[in-house]
């Protein structure tokens, strides 16, 4: 048996609608942390992941949408990440790089 969560159909359409949510947070920037939760609670309730590139634009302490005033954005060579710093809350959120091979 399918639970709910598990069905194709519907994750492909939850999908379809936390692109369309992080759209919509980039040209609404008012609404953009409502977009956030809302993209994130149909994420959990669905079982579907946010693609690494929707991940890297909010906070994952408060969960508000990044732009160019909440943000502050440097590479650390030490660690070799990329650090989002929240401005909001103080958190620091990591990405990871490394050279790419030739």
């Amino acid at each position: 048996m399918i639970h709910r969560n598990q069905d194709p159909k519907l994750q492909q359409i939850a999908a379809e609608r936390i692109d369309i949510l992080f759209r919509e947070a980039k040209l609404n920037p008012e609404y953009a942390n409502r977009y956030v939760f809302l993209a994130r609670k149909i994420a959990m309730k669905l079982n579907v992941k946010i693609p690494k590139e929707y991940k890297m634009r909010y906070c994952h302490k408060c969960y508000k949408y990044f732009n160019s005033k909440t943000v502050a954005v440097r590479t650390n060579a030490k660690t070799k990440a990329v650090e989002y710093k929240c401005l909001n809350c103080k958190h620091v959120n990591r990405y990871g790089y490394s050279k790419e091979k030739s």
